[in-house]
């Protein structure tokens, strides 16, 4: 037949056939082929039995096929369609008529009505209308009725499409193996609609949509296996394919290989059409035919599709006789192993069961939240960390100078400061003395070569280590104000060295102090293509130090005066310099030695960046103040040995260590296959009792869990990891100490958590969230909760911004264009009601408290506190506000190539960014799945799916993605996607 179609015709001919047996694809290839034949006579036929006669759509091969024959003495009456199924066998069959007696019935029904499941003849001039050949009547002995197709077989009414349902002996019995199935296809009972049945015998399901029509002839409408219900109306697959195929350019899909199945999203059905393309097609031919379908779908059958997608000739699966594998091909569509070349999601226009957008209720005023809250018996959010209590004898001194000095005098040559390598060994210490006396030598050459009166702001950029510890102290001994700047990287100088320099002139810097090596690279061409190098201040090389010490020690006499300034960039892309008096300083240094139990006997390792916040403070300020030795590991060595943190931690029997996101994602990124070889040399973290990771957002619980179950083979406590939490306003308001409980997870209820609720579930139960507490509440720190727009106190298990009143809270921003508004609002807000004599600062995060069943050192029932995100992070999506890390944490869990991710709001819409690890084809299977997960999950609608390589999304040195960056590059069309996908 694939070689000469017309060669069942020649047979008919041939053997002078009575009855000739054929698929309506033969008699439509049969018309393709016929023109040069002459002579063919089909008047011997008496019956031309159409096998697949119950589709529907073989109505137009019959038609178009005695068009063409009945010329060659083939009779009208000859051509008998049939219809069956794999259960029922042959259902029914049209007889041939004598000649001269009526026509054969023809239905021509609304397709509208056919979608709500009832019978309406409409005219033929419509494009929305099925055209239906009767396929006979009953075979003989048997009995046939219509039942509703879902739930109890309940006989239909006369103008009602069901299920055909036969109770006669020539069906099959039974599947092989399947006994509940078998109950539901051919033992079924149909029922009156009293509820009695309509037969004491059981009739088989016939698997065929259709009714009865006038005197008893069968019609059939489709198959029950291709039925979506969508939004309550039933289509039918074989109809949309129809529909699809008859859309100009015809020849557009290849050989009209199209599948039309329908996935479950969001509690309902959604139809996706998958068609394969021709071979020459252009993207412009593919999108013009892709609308086109999109409008007639939508104009035939009302219904949108959600997604169409394209795939290459030849590469949908097949069945065996040649057809298109439809679960297959559904399988592969939500496994994501499809690879279309093409896609388009409607999901704007097809999802409209959305719950309705959450309408902002007036705001209750705090005192009566306050009342309320009395009432009900609840506290007041609000805890505190221990005492400082009585004062130590470096205690006394106000300033870090005067305890180095101290220090210096009475323990010499006890080593504070020990630097690795990347191989691990020692690249360089510094005993109390050392340092005092180079710190000296840089006063002194701050004085002489800088001319810097006391007061003036240096600017230190060094790379992590010994000298720019030597540096800080330098400043401190000359009265001038360090800030200290991560060094522009040698292979990025264009995208690095703008925010360096940008910091140096909003700190407003004097002069720059820096290695020889950094010296140069500030001065080089490369530099001058990037930044303007002539504005630089004064830089100063400290690698050849003058040999005189200078005259005399600035003495610091207001502790109120700024000890420096701390520049960090926030994940929204703002640069913001807080101020840090002498008196914080110590007052944070000491909080921190109280919590860590830190004396001069200790010995603690930080694999940390020491350029702001709490990583600084623990590079730089502690030893000093505590006496401990710090082993400090830059965390640029471990991209070259992964192992160099923990190796370290194991060969100095280290009991606390403090490290960053990036830092254990390394580790447990790089390391995870080599737990046993790390074991084998002996590596061996039982005497960890802290490690902490210095963040400045929500525990990432996924990434601690993982690390712990990672670790635990080579002796790492699970209970001894755990996060602190620091931010602009305050450096440090938790840190796991070495007493008090081990920090707890509750799960929270992710949707309520969108309207601003806290509701605590059960772990494992659906749309549940982890939060780890974020350590412990540190000496000499007060926190509440608070409204953030009415700045009324909240109760305990509320979700509110965390307020912190501390010794340590920085004083307030630093910045050129000062906002003053914003400034004095961030450090120095009061509650409007209750407490209103405290000062606070705002922290602009979210979170909660919760009072456990725990108790802390103090004895007290211990207060946990639990942070869920950054106020200008979170996203106000139809009234409800989502937090980034939620919706990415879904979307990087849908498919396996899929390695980072990163949304952001534009214009209403939400982008999704996601960095792909795998071959480009597999770029388009992302776009339904991450639609699809958001949806599922969230309840939005995606707007742009963007697929990027992988180390696009920006991150910045404490591992947080820069999502204002992403932002920008995408809006200035420098993010070179894979593949762009714009929902409609």
């Amino acid at each position: 037949m694939k070689v000469n179609p017309l060669s069942w015709i020649q047979k008919v001919c041939q053997y002078k056939a009575k009855v000739a047996c054929v698929k309506s694809r033969d008699m439509h290839w049969a018309l393709v082929a016929h023109r040069d034949q002459r002579d063919i006579n089909l008047s011997s036929l008496r019956m031309l039995v159409v096998a697949d006669g119950s589709n529907p759509w073989s109505i137009s091969s019959c038609d178009a096929f005695l068009n063409v024959f009945q010329s060659k003495g083939l009779k009208p009456e000859v051509i008998c369609p049939c219809a069956s199924s794999p259960e029922a066998l042959t259902v029914a069959i049209r007889r041939p008529v004598e000649e001269g007696s009526t026509p054969p019935g023809r239905g021509v029904l609304s397709m509208q009505g056919l979608s709500h499941g009832v019978i309406r003849v409409d005219s033929e001039e419509k494009l929305s209308v099925l055209t239906l050949q009767d396929v006979g009547s009953v075979m003989p002995g048997a009995m046939m009725c219509v039942v509703k197709p879902e739930g109890v077989p309940q006989l239909c009414k006369t103008d009602e499409i069901g299920e055909l349902c036969v109770c006669t002996v020539a069906t099959g019995t039974s599947y092989y193996g399947l006994a509940g199935m078998t109950k539901n296809t051919f033992e079924v009972f149909p029922t009156f609609n009293t509820g009695a049945p309509i037969s004491e015998f059981p009739f088989t399901r016939t698997g065929l949509l259709g009714f009865i029509g006038p005197a008893g002839l069968i019609f059939v409408a489709g198959k029950m296996d291709g039925l979506m219900v969508v939004g309550g109306r039933r289509h039918n697959a074989d109809d949309i394919v129809a529909t699809a195929l008859a859309v100009e350019p015809m020849k557009f899909v290849y050989r009209g290989r199209i599948a039309v199945f329908s996935i479950t999203v969001l509690h309902d059905e959604r139809i996706v059409v998958v068609a394969e393309q021709r071979p020459d097609s252009t993207e412009e031919d593919s999108f013009q035919w892709m609308s086109r379908v999109l409008q007639a779908i939508d104009g035939i059958h009302q219904v949108g599709v959600y997604c169409l997608a394209l795939v290459p000739s030849n590469t949908l699966p097949k069945t065996p006789l040649g057809g298109i594998h439809l679960s297959e091909t559904k399988q592969l569509f939500l496994e994501g192993a499809l690879h279309p070349c093409n896609v388009l999601m409607c999901p704007h226009t097809c999802v409209t069961n959305l719950p309705k957008p959450r309408q902002k209720q007036p705001e209750i005023g705090p005192a009566s939240v306050m009342v309320g809250n009395l009432v009900s018996g609840k506290r007041i959010a609000q805890a505190s960390g221990r005492d400082l209590g009585q004062i130590e004898d470096n205690d006394q001194f106000l300033f870090l100078s005067e305890v180095l000095q101290w220090r210096a005098q009475t323990t010499p040559d006890h080593v504070l400061y020990t630097l690795l390598n990347s191989r691990g060994t020692i690249a360089s210490s510094l005993t109390c003395v050392q340092l005092h006396k180079r710190a000296e030598k840089i006063a002194g050459m701050l004085a002489e070569r800088g001319h810097l009166q006391d007061g003036d702001h240096v600017a230190l950029v060094y790379p992590p280590g010994i000298d720019l510890i030597v540096a800080f102290y330098g400043c401190l001994y000359a009265g001038c104000v360090p800030i200290t700047v991560r060094p522009p990287h040698p292979q990025n100088i264009a995208t690095t060295l703008p925010t360096v320099k940008m910091i140096v002139e909003v700190s407003r810097s004097v002069c720059v102090m820096t290695t020889q090596l950094i010296c140069k690279l500030l001065r080089s061409k490369e530099a001058s293509a990037a930044v303007d190098v002539r504005t630089w201040p004064p830089v100063l090389d400290t690698d050849d130090l003058p040999k005189k010490k200078p005259p005399l020690l600035y003495k610091p006499s207001n502790p109120d005066t700024l000890a420096y300034l701390d520049f960090s960039v926030s994940t929204t892309g703002m640069l913001a310099g807080v101020k840090m008096s002498h008196t914080a300083t110590s007052a944070f240094c000491r909080s921190i030695k109280l919590q860590c139990e830190l004396y001069p006997s200790r010995e603690v390792a930080i694999c940390l960046d020491p350029y702001c916040g709490l990583g600084f403070v623990l590079w730089c300020l502690c030893s000093v103040y505590s006496g401990h030795q710090s082993i400090l590991i830059p965390p640029s060595e471990l991209e070259v040995n992964p192992a160099l943190w923990l190796s370290a931690v194991s060969q100095y029997k280290v009991r606390d260590t403090f490290c960053s996101y990036s830092v254990m994602e390394l580790c447990t990124k790089g390391l995870g296959l080599q737990t046993d070889s790390l074991k084998s040399r002996g590596l061996d973290l039982s005497r960890v009792r802290t490690c902490v990771v210095v963040a400045e957002e929500r525990p990432r619980t996924a990434l601690t869990q993982s690390f712990s179950k990672l670790f635990k083979d080579l002796g790492l406590h699970p209970r001894a990891v755990s996060t602190s939490f620091g931010c602009r306003v305050n450096l440090a308001i938790c840190l796991q100490g070495t007493s008090g409980p081990d920090p707890t997870t509750v799960f929270v209820d992710m949707r309520a958590l969108r309207h601003d609720r806290v509701r605590l579930v059960e772990r494992g139960s659906p749309h549940s969230l982890p939060l780890m507490e974020s350590g412990k509440i540190l000496p000499g720190v007060r926190i509440i909760i608070a409204n953030p727009e009415t700045k009324g106190p909240m109760g305990e298990s509320h979700l509110g911004e965390i307020w912190v009143h501390s010794g340590h809270n920085a004083s307030g921003y630093f910045t050129v264009y000062g906002d003053e508004a914003l400034q004095s609002d961030h450090f120095n807000s009061r509650l409007s009601f209750g407490d209103t004599q405290t000062v606070w600062a705002r922290t602009g995060y979210l979170g909660f408290l919760r009072r456990t069943e725990l108790t802390d050192a103090s004895g007290e029932r211990h207060d946990a506190l639990y942070v869920v995100g950054a106020l200008e992070e979170a996203m106000e999506l139809r009234g409800m506000r989502y937090h980034p890390i939620d919706i990415e944490t879904s979307v990087i869990r849908t498919h396996k190539s899929i390695t980072e991710c990163a949304v952001f709001t534009w214009t209403n819409l939400l982008v999704v960014v996601v960095e792909l690890d795998g071959s480009e084809q597999e770029a388009l299977d992302l776009v339904p799945l991450v639609t699809n997960v958001v949806l599922e999950e969230h309840y939005l609608i995606v707007g742009v799916v963007v697929v990027v390589d992988i180390g696009v999304i920006p991150i910045n040195s404490r591992g947080e993605k820069q999502r204002m960056h992403l932002r920008d590059g995408f809006l200035a069309d420098q993010l070179d996607p894979i593949y762009v996908a714009y929902n409609m």
